[in-house]
């Protein structure tokens, strides 16, 4: 079954020359990446032609949710994966997230744990990545988690689910809370958002948002709490602090995965 790895990107050409060779090494399961190009200039489109790599090519930067969508829909695989430019992946990594969709099929979005995320994915990292994902799979096998929300900077869903709920909200753009919003519509739908956590993911974080002022960070986030809020009646934080009580929301209708 084909994965389909999508990676927005701009400006930020050495992380991800990284993130695409530990996919390369560590990828077993069948996979195609596609790279969206937010209007960079530091020689990314060369790269990536020269990698040979499905890329679109944008004028300016859109950013994440808009991105992801056009990746959504170029994709071909009947999974769906949403990666940061800013990762590591880890031997077994899409195995460990693909086996615990597979799971349930109940489940709908699945995450991995991770040394930077906010909620239960952080799990604090001793020693080198390769060698903790390892020990963490071992001592972790098969194991997974429901909670109420994923952090969207490694996300896998089915092809089916994002026919029943669509794609990313682009009026969430430039980012932040529309991984909230899609794990809430997933929930809404009877679906479960899982963590898998035999899986492992390095995440160095911040890339995306790095070169935002702190009060320009601030404002966005305010704002986008506040088109949450205005959507679904319901303050995010409030759902990030069900999962740190263990309150789950719960569906007695599952509909079956196509």
């Amino acid at each position: 079954m084909l994965t389909s790895i999508i990676i927005p990107t701009c400006n930020a050409l050495s992380l991800l020359r990284e993130t695409v060779e530990t996919i390369r090494k560590h990828t077993k399961d069948p996979y195609e990446l596609i790279v969206i190009d937010n209007g960079s200039t530091d020689g990314t489109l060369e790269y990536l032609r020269q990698q040979r790599i499905i890329t679109i090519s944008l004028p300016v930067n859109t950013g994440f949710p808009a991105a992801c969508n056009w990746g959504l829909r170029l994709a071909r695989g009947d999974r769906l994966l949403l990666l940061n430019n800013d990762v590591l992946v880890t031997a077994g990594w899409l195995r460990r997230m693909n086996r615990t969709l597979d799971s349930d099929p109940a489940v709908g979005i699945v995450g991995p744990m991770t040394n930077y995320a906010s909620g239960k994915q952080q799990i604090a990292m001793d020693g080198d990545y390769e060698g903790f994902a390892a020990r963490l799979g071992a001592d972790q096998n098969k194991k997974h988690e429901s909670v109420n929300r994923i952090i969207g900077f490694c996300m896998l869903f089915s092809r089916s689910l994002m026919k029943q709920i669509g794609v990313l909200d682009e009026r969430f753009s430039p980012g932040h809370y529309e991984d909230d919003d899609y794990c809430y519509r997933a929930n809404q739908a009877g679906f479960k958002v899982v963590i898998a956590k035999d899986a492992f993911v390095y995440h160095r974080g911040s890339a995306s948002f790095g070169g935002y002022a702190s009060d320009e960070l601030e404002e966005l986030l305010r704002r986008n709490r506040r088109l949450f809020k205005d959507k679904w009646g319901i303050d995010p934080l409030e759902i990030h602090e069900m999962d740190d009580r263990g309150e789950l929301h719960a569906h007695s209708d599952v509909p079956e995965k196509e």
